[in-house]
């Protein structure tokens, strides 16, 4: 059984920094997709950052690009996600997901497993 843990969230002021970490079990993250999601109130869910292949090959929302570092740990079997400079717009839930490393990694619907979420509050 596939399961995925988040961590992290919390409430930070503009500017600031939080890590979150997503614990994954029952598949092995270097043969996989892992990305990170976010949804906002009101608002639908959002591609964050995603990092794939024996390479680590990252991808980045516009959004986030030059503030977020997406990075894992294999002995760990975690995926950790980076976030500088927080902005009160940054302010959601975010989700870590897993699916197969051929999927289009801005597409929710390639990604097969979910987290619960981990809420990140960034007042201002």
């Amino acid at each position: 059984q596939v399961q995925l843990v988040e961590s992290g969230g919390g409430l930070v002021q503009a500017g600031g920094s939080l890590r979150l970490s997503c614990a994954a079990s029952g598949r092995t993250i270097s043969s996989y997709a892992m990305g990170w999601f976010r949804q906002g109130p009101g608002k639908d869910r959002e591609f964050v950052a995603d990092i794939r292949g024996i390479r680590a090959s990252t991808y980045y929302a516009d959004s986030v690009k030059g503030r977020f570092g997406i990075s894992r740990d294999y002995a760990k079997n975690t995926v950790f996600l980076q976030m500088n400079s927080l902005k009160p717009e940054d302010t959601a839930v975010y989700y870590c997901a897993i699916g197969p490393i051929h999927g289009y990694y801005v597409d929710p619907r390639e990604y097969d497993y979910w987290g619960q979420g981990t809420q990140v509050t960034v007042s201002s």
